[in-house]
């Protein structure tokens, strides 16, 4: 079995994201959780915060390792020597852009590929940005968050 990196911003990182990495590690012999720093997106967390949560709420599986990154992915991987990419589809919605997001990655990078995963049934309804959205207006996100995830929710909004 080979490698792969998962990217993305995990601002904050979701029982989905967790069912995906899992899945993954089944897959893969190793699993690397690439948190971007993803400034533009205004993050709730900091990198370190997610860095360390996502590290936190992985910690169970043994072939996971999580880094934090600032520059573009086909960069990034090229530091990592990795051309493999995971990326989760939760609804047909998702693919489009993540079809032409694959496209752009390989026609800048061409050895580049990307593993496409759908999450459990149960939760494919979950994104971060309506975690942050109902944890800001005081709602109940417990269901949706790893538990040491949801403490960082708590420390950060107290």
């Amino acid at each position: 079995m080979s490698s792969v990196v998962y990217p993305g911003s995990f601002d904050p990182l979701t029982n989905g994201h967790v069912d995906l990495i899992e899945r993954a590690c089944n897959l893969f012999s190793h699993v690397t959780v690439a948190v971007a720093a993803s400034n533009l997106k205004n993050p709730m967390f900091t990198l370190d915060e997610r860095v360390a949560m996502a590290q936190a709420a992985l910690q169970h599986l043994d072939n996971v390792k999580v880094v934090g990154f600032n520059k573009l992915l086909t960069h990034f991987l090229e530091d990592l020597n990795e051309t493999v990419v995971l990326r989760g589809l939760r609804a047909i919605s998702d693919f489009e852009y993540e079809f032409q997001l694959a496209n752009m990655n390989r026609a800048m990078k061409s050895d580049f590929e990307t593993v496409f995963l759908t999450p459990a049934d149960d939760l494919t309804y979950i994104s971060s940005t309506l975690v942050r959205e109902i944890a800001t207006l005081h709602g109940d996100v417990s269901k949706f968050v790893p538990p040491t995830v949801l403490e960082s929710i708590r420390l950060k909004l107290s």
